[in-house]
């Protein structure tokens, strides 16, 4: 397989499931099983082109930056608040991730722990689909001090590889007592300190593997998932607001297994 097919798939894998409740981290890693690349070598590609990502977000929600900006400058409570409650519930993965970066690093290599994530992930999806009662919360803005520490605890979750972030902290929230669409746009807001973070972090530490002639393909999977990831995005908020969380939560439990028995037969 050529690199820059390898590089397109990456950014689709990417931009498909960086902001579903799947696992981006675990698809990727699961990518290179099936596929059969050099995983040390395209690690740092797959940090590298988690911006393209992030920038979706703020194409499709430039409107609400926009107005936090306006409103933190009119030192105005609701922006206050929509700041405060994301900053809060970052901290706690970058307490975490320093702490861990290491033992992190060592799960990104195992593909039998994504597949066991992913069902236990799906089935608790599930339950807390039936259980959780949330009510309307008022937007981001609206989200309690409490409730966002305990996203952000939540979040810390997917520092195992196959739990996802997204998932994690949309059904935390709403576990929580917060509305389906506005764990959704907490999880996609949350995305941008947590991810532009992770991915500082790991370029630093890894630049030493960086080369000029990675520059093209790093940015051929930069725009893929930057466009593919616009798509995923607005249709994911429809789905999740007409049909709920079970459609993802069957999935991966159909993709753990299958990638469990594809892993004891290969």
């Amino acid at each position: 397989m050529s690199e820059i097919l390898t590089a397109i798939i990456l950014g689709i894998v990417e931009g498909l499931t960086e902001f579903l409740p799947v696992s981006s981290t675990g698809h990727l890693i699961l990518a290179t099983e099936l596929l059969g690349y050099d995983a040390q070598k395209w690690a740092i590609f797959n940090i590298a082109i988690q911006p393209g990502a992030i920038l979706a977000i703020v194409v499709l929600y430039w409107r609400t930056f926009m107005d936090v900006l306006s409103g933190l400058f009119k030192w105005e409570g609701s922006a206050i608040a929509f700041v405060r409650n994301l900053l809060l519930a970052f901290f706690p993965a970058v307490i975490l991730g320093l702490s861990f970066g290491d033992l992190i690093e060592t799960m990104l290599e195992n593909a039998v722990i994504v597949c066991w994530a992913l069902i236990i992930g799906g089935l608790a999806i599930l339950v807390v689909e039936k259980y959780a009662r949330p009510t309307e919360s008022g937007g981001v803005s609206g989200v309690t001090v409490r409730q966002s520490v305990l996203i952000g605890l939540v979040q810390c979750l997917a520092m195992i590889p196959g739990v996802s972030r997204s998932g994690a902290t949309i059904l935390g929230a709403m576990a929580f007592g917060v509305d389906r669409k506005t764990a959704a746009e907490f999880s996609f807001f949350l995305a941008l300190p947590t991810l532009t973070g992770a991915t500082v972090l790991q370029l630093f530490k890894h630049s030493d593997q960086v080369t000029a002639n990675d520059g093209g393909l790093i940015a051929i999977g930069f725009v893929v998932s930057f466009v593919v990831a616009l798509v995923v995005v607005k249709g994911f908020v429809s789905i999740v607001t007409r049909y709920g969380f079970g459609p993802f939560a069957w999935y991966r439990v159909v993709a753990g297994v299958a990638g469990l028995i594809w892993l004891a037969n290969r």
